[in-house]
């Protein structure tokens, strides 16, 4: 102990020695208040955060398949597959032969008219819009949009099933 506490009585060094047991209850409740309320909002941004992580692997596989397309003079085809349990994938091929392979979080679904695109050398491809969500219904859906000319775009909004 230091010399300006030496000198003080008992009683008031007593009742300086540290928090009470109120106090800490009182703490721990008024700290469990505040997480009870982030908790939803960060489940929420988690969610989007996997629903754009999704909506750029996409956009990516979309970019590579067009400039494969071009580079190789062939007709190039990209397909996904939602596997429910184990992440997706997304495959870039051109007659059989696999190009390209990207992965998805398990948790987010692409949906589209069709499973697959192709993309041809004369800088066409078939006209999509893929809806890209997340089990989490907080979450915002995403949409990547292709044009006629394989004009490649992504916007929130779209449904989720």
């Amino acid at each position: 102990m230091n010399a300006s506490t030496n000198s003080l009585p008992i009683s008031l060094r007593m009742n300086s020695s540290g928090f009470t047991l109120i106090e800490l209850m009182v703490t721990i409740a008024v700290l469990a208040i505040i997480v009870s309320i982030a908790t939803p909002n960060i489940t929420a941004q988690i969610a989007n955060q996997r629903v754009k992580s999704t909506t750029a692997t996409l956009l990516n596989a979309l970019k590579e398949a067009k400039a494969e397309s071009m580079i190789r003079r062939q007709e190039i085809t990209l397909s996904y597959d939602n596997d429910g349990t184990n992440a997706g994938s997304i495959e870039i091929e051109n007659d059989n032969e696999v190009i390209d392979t990207y992965q998805y979080d398990a948790e987010s679904t692409i949906s589209s008219t069709a499973t697959q695109i192709e993309f041809k050398p004369s800088k066409v491809a078939d006209a999509m819009i893929y809806t890209i969500c997340d089990s989490n219904d907080s979450a915002s859906p995403r949409q990547v949009i292709i044009t006629a000319v394989a004009n490649i775009s992504s916007q929130l909004g779209g449904s989720c099933p």
